[in-house]
């Protein structure tokens, strides 16, 4: 199976449940976003690790890790999210450490936060960005409008941890036929509601698998 590079393009805030932010990755030779949902410290990590001049006072535990690997001259090379199994994300870290290269499973937040901190390449599988990827909607009387898409997404770590408002409902879609779905998908894309964009494509998923 053929590897797909991808990119970060930012961290925005759940709008369905306290304490969760979807984490936006794009892939890099082409138009599709992947998002991810992820918790408020491992979002406050790869938040940190994104913004290079802040360094906070003591290390949290991906920078941790990387003082621990470094001591021990282990490197990450490249993480791969390999799997998608109802809408959980799977990732492996690939590490070398005196020519023997080793595989280390992981969560893919976490997996992440420590590519960064190593500037290793993330990859995933050409058939799950193609099951769970995301194109965005440009808009024809706006050509920019697409690259700006979701420029603000990206929020300075001292604002994490904040309380939000979010949708408490508990909203699911198995009663939405296929067409509904879509029409969701499309809004919630257009929305910028990537959270919910990534529960609607979770569910198309289960009805096309």
């Amino acid at each position: 199976m053929s590897l797909v590079k991808l990119s970060i393009k930012g961290i925005s805030y759940s709008q369905t449940q306290n304490g969760a932010y979807a984490l936006i990755l794009n892939e890099v030779d082409g138009e599709r976003k992947l998002p991810i949902v992820i918790g408020a410290f491992e979002a406050q990590s790869i938040a940190i690790a994104l913004e290079k001049e802040i360094k906070p006072p003591r290390p949290l535990t991906h920078d941790l890790f990387k003082n621990f690997a470094e001591r021990f001259d282990i490197v990450v090379k490249q993480v791969i999210i390999h799997k998608l199994v109802d809408g959980v994300f799977y990732s492996s870290i690939i590490c070398e450490r005196d020519k023997i290269e080793e595989i280390i499973d992981a969560r893919t937040s976490d997996a992440i936060a420590l590519a960064l901190r190593f500037n290793a390449p993330i990859f995933t599988y050409k058939n799950i960005l193609d099951k769970a990827g995301i194109y965005l909607k440009s808009n024809p009387l706006d050509p920019n409008k697409d690259s700006q898409e979701i420029d603000d997404v990206l929020s300075n770590p001292d604002t994490f941890g904040r309380e939000e408002e979010s949708n408490q409902s508990g909203e699911t879609y198995s009663k939405h036929s296929l067409q509904e779905l879509n029409e969701l998908l499309d809004q919630a894309v257009s929305h910028e509601d990537y959270e919910k964009a990534a529960k609607i494509r979770d569910e198309i998923s289960k009805r096309e698998s």
